[in-house]
């Protein structure tokens, strides 16, 4: 069973001025996995924060999975990839391009995500937008390569001889 924290970095809904929709989305799609969810979190747009929550959850809690939402594009606010590139120690690029590309079929909107994604010890930990219906279709396309990422992270090559 995958172990998973879902992130949500919102300002408006860590004030409680928005409710949250994209964390029960992510909730429910990483039960294909299968995994369950040990942390949920909605923090605003810092940066320290968002550092600070994502090495807890890698180094203390040892989440195989990280999934964050929000925090993404260009304002001002979006700080999400800068917090997740201090921390990771590999980027998985590969992911990201695959969300955008995808992305760009609905939308040119996609060209302006900065999502990141890469590794920590043996967790990935992966930027998603802050909208239920980008979420959904970003996770749609990225699931079925999230397990064995995540096996091959704990060591298990065997499958790749």
């Amino acid at each position: 069973m995958i172990k998973v924290g879902i992130l949500v970095i919102s300002d408006k809904a860590s004030r409680g001025e928005r409710k949250d929709e994209s964390g029960p989305i992510m909730k429910e799609m990483v039960k294909k996995l299968p995994a369950e969810v040990s942390e949920y979190k909605i923090i605003p747009d810092e940066k320290d924060q968002i550092k600070e929550k994502l090495i807890n959850w890698v180094d203390k809690l040892r989440l195989d999975l990280i999934l964050t939402s929000g925090g993404t594009g260009i304002g001002p606010r979006d700080v999400t990839p800068e917090a997740t590139k201090e921390v990771i120690e590999k980027e998985v690029p590969g992911f990201a391009e695959a969300m955008r590309i995808k992305g760009l079929e609905k939308t040119s909107f996609s060209m302006l995500s900065r999502a990141i994604v890469g590794t920590r010890k043996k967790s990935l930990i992966i930027n998603l937008p802050g909208s239920p219906k980008a979420i959904k279709e970003n996770l749609e396309v990225i699931l079925p390569a999230v397990k064995h990422g995540i096996e091959i992270l704990k060591g298990n090559t065997s499958h790749c001889l």
